[in-house]
């Protein structure tokens, strides 16, 4: 199983019966336009951290999910590019922070690679949701066997607009 797969199910505890389904969030890329330009974006050396020597994109938001626990057992991060879920980003785990005034702030790390996923039409929400694995769009496949992940990004978005996709 690929151990980035958004519907990967968390391990089972000890004494459990089964797995939990992942958890994932989905959050507005406010500023970005395009995938390529979220990428861009956290390329920036600021907009990174280490974390046991590993390089993590992160993300400020003003309170800690609460589920937080279930997001790091193999959730995903969905950003929602122009009223479109258009990519996921695996969550490596939470930190405590402070914001540019000093309030403080929940850190969301991620890591690096971007997963375009299969476009979904979301209307504008504030802070974040919870997304289950089942209600979670697949990746796009890599490569020329899929014809969806070929096709522009604006087409892609105004398809998923609608409904035709």
């Amino acid at each position: 199983a690929n151990p980035c797969s958004p519907n990967t199910p968390a391990p089972a505890k000890p004494g459990e019966k089964a797995a939990r389904m992942t958890l994932n969030l989905v959050k507005l890329c406010v500023g970005a336009s395009s995938i390529d330009d979220l990428a861009r974006w956290q390329a920036r050396p600021r907009h990174r951290k280490t974390r046991a020597g590993q390089q993590l994109a992160f993300h400020t938001t003003f309170q800690r999910p609460t589920r937080s626990e279930e997001l790091q057992a193999g959730g995903s991060l969905y950003w929602v590019i122009k009223n479109t879920i258009a990519v996921r980003q695996l969550i490596a785990g939470f930190d405590d922070g402070k914001k540019a005034d000093g309030s403080p702030c929940c850190v969301i790390l991620l890591d690096l690679e971007l997963h375009p996923v299969r476009p979904v039409v979301r209307r504008p929400f504030q802070g974040w949701r919870y997304l289950s694995a089942d209600d979670a769009p697949p990746d796009l496949k890599r490569g020329a066997a899929d014809q969806l992940a070929q096709m522009p990004a604006q087409m892609r978005r105004t398809l998923a607009g609608l409904g035709l996709l």
